[in-house]
């Protein structure tokens, strides 16, 4: 293949992917409201880490929210597997926002001077182990992320955060169906306050969803899960032809989170 024809093709693919973007940003727009999330996994070493992180998103929430992301959740992993880890939530209405806001935060001198600890650590004392990110899409029924009504007075309060993954692409439609047909009522009725709804566009372990709710404790969490469960309308829906089938969910992971003092959510 010549020089030409490999930079032809190289400029192809990446004017298609802009074109992607731009066609996902506009559709959103027209929608007026609809949200993408950046959904980020630090992985952590027990230590300076730890402090370093939660000081860095520190740094690192006023900027995004110059962005206009906001409102920005930052957590702990309090029950889960490889603990320590801390969970960045970005929401954005533009997926090219969230695509490129590395990039554009190391143009900003201001930021990367306050996070210059985290930003530029040394490989012998790194800031991380490793991060992880997801791209979702908000789901139709639920737009938008929503705070629970415990941040703004920044009462105690949980955070669950839950995937579930399909054996099929249209078992993963029919599970995102299921929500739009009563399942976020069902939450709401059963006490649990509902934080975002995302579809997988980019990440591990896809066809899959990602949901947040959350509650004052355990107790309650429980209690609610519980009032959930026995909903004869849910126990309707269940067996409804459309969704009970076949199993249409493959496999559950499932977080428990607590905001770190700097997170909005």
């Amino acid at each position: 293949m010549t020089m030409k024809r490999r930079e032809f093709l190289t400029g192809s693919v990446a004017a298609g992917a802009a074109a992607m973007v731009r066609g996902a940003d506009a559709q959103a727009s027209a929608k007026g409201a609809k949200e993408f999330y950046q959904l980020r996994r630090y992985q952590l070493k027990t230590g300076p880490q730890l402090k370093l992180t939660e000081d860095y998103f520190g740094v690192l929430i006023p900027a995004l929210n110059k962005m206009g992301m906001s409102p920005v959740g930052a957590f702990r992993l309090t029950i889960g597997p490889d603990t320590p880890a801390y969970y960045l939530l970005i929401p954005s209405t533009s997926v090219e926002a969230l695509a490129t806001v590395d990039l554009r935060l190391g143009r900003d001198e201001t930021f990367v001077k306050a996070a210059d600890a985290f930003w530029n650590a040394p490989a012998g004392a790194p800031a991380f182990a490793r991060v992880e990110s997801w791209l979702l899409s908000a789901f139709e029924g639920w737009p938008r992320v929503t705070p629970p009504s415990t941040t703004a007075t920044k009462a105690k309060r949980m955070f669950q955060l839950r995937t579930y993954e399909s054996p099929s692409m249209r078992d993963h439609v029919r599970k995102v169906e299921m929500f739009h047909s009563g399942e976020f009522e069902f939450f709401k009725s059963a006490g649990a306050e509902l934080v975002f709804f995302g579809d997988t566009l980019v990440g591990s372990h896809a066809p899959s969803l990602t949901y947040m709710l959350s509650f004052p404790d355990t107790a309650h969490l429980e209690a609610d899960w519980s009032v959930f469960s026995s909903d004869p309308k849910w126990t309707k829906l269940k067996a409804d032809p459309r969704f009970g089938f076949e199993e249409i969910v493959s496999n559950i992971s499932n977080l428990m989170l607590a905001p770190l003092g700097v997170s909005q959510l």
